[in-house]
């Protein structure tokens, strides 16, 4: 069909029922009624002579010719988006809302304090921290970047290592005090551990206990490495913890560190027509900058901050 032929506002609709993953969501975020939406769903996919949803009872699910829609939508959205704001110049200032989706552990102790920082350097920029144990999806435009575990495989997006960093095997002092002393790997399947929920781990870099204490007792798990670190302050067990976080609490000692020593690695990544706006770059940069300064930190070589201004 000529192009037209489309009604563009339709588009938009559709984009919104496949973030929302539903047309009775979609029509809830957008003010208007399901009825609505679902017409001019039919509507487009009468223009386009193509299917673009599966109704499903768990909501709209892409078809084939839905997906290669997507596409299509995506890129004008970003199109319009960077005409919008390089024509009221503001992707050449620093202003403006950003968004930085990052790992729970990373985002609260190690972000959200330096980001402080940026917000007063740059005053006029708003930032959103999305902190969430998951991945970030920026395909779906949660966030304008995003620090993950792993290297992103989305296409369109712009990827760079971000840095190392190290875990240990941490208990309390009152802990260790209480319980038999730990000198050898074997010690281990007598003490209690805290640690994820093994069917909603969402990356295998997380599965640090199945080769560190695989038989050892584990009364708490959880999805939040957060919750694991304040359970291990309790002193009721035994968590593996990255030294940034460990270093926020004076009680907390490493345990083996001859034999236990994880290296993992965080990758910072934008969609590409995101990654060009001022406000995402500065930030981007300053994120690196954080953490050059914070290598000690982050390998578990100091507990000192460095804080960037």
């Amino acid at each position: 069909m000529p192009a037209d032929h489309i009604n563009w506002d339709n588009l938009r609709l559709f984009l919104a029922v496949v973030r929302a993953e539903s047309a009775q969501e979609a029509a809830r975020r957008l003010g208007l009624d399901h009825s609505t939406v679902t017409r001019r769903l039919h509507r487009l996919e009468k223009e386009l002579d193509a299917q673009l949803f599966q109704r499903t009872p768990a909501g709209h699910v892409l078809t084939t010719a839905g997906h290669r829609l997507l596409e299509h939508v995506e890129r004008m959205e970003s199109s319009m988006v960077l005409v919008g704001e390089d024509i009221g110049g503001d992707s050449h200032t620093l202003t403006g809302n950003v968004r930085l989706g990052a790992t729970e552990g990373f985002g609260s102790f190690f972000l959200a304090p330096h980001l402080s920082h940026f917000c007063e350097r740059h005053p006029a920029i708003q930032v959103e921290l999305l902190i969430v144990p998951r991945f970030i999806n920026l395909s779906q435009r949660e966030a304008d970047l995003a620090v993950n575990i792993e290297r992103p495989q989305g296409s369109g997006q712009v990827c760079s290592r971000l840095t190392d960093y190290r875990l240990r095997l941490y208990a309390s002092r009152s802990y260790l005090e209480r319980h038999p002393p730990i000198r050898h790997l074997a010690d281990l399947s007598a003490h209690r551990f805290f640690g994820y929920v093994e069917e909603l781990v969402f990356s295998p870099a997380l599965r640090y206990l199945v080769t560190i204490a695989p038989d050892a007792p584990t009364p708490l798990r959880s999805t939040s490495v957060v919750a694991q670190y304040h359970a291990v302050r309790e002193g009721r067990g035994l968590a593996v913890l990255p030294c940034f976080m460990a270093a926020q609490s004076a009680e907390l000692v490493p345990v083996l560190t001859d034999e236990i020593d994880l290296l993992r690695t965080f990758w910072i990544a934008a969609p590409g027509d995101r990654r060009e706006l001022a406000r995402v770059r500065a930030l981007w940069e300053f994120v690196r900058e954080a953490v050059q300064c914070n290598q000690p930190l982050l390998m578990g070589q100091s507990q000192e901050w460095c804080a960037i201004r």
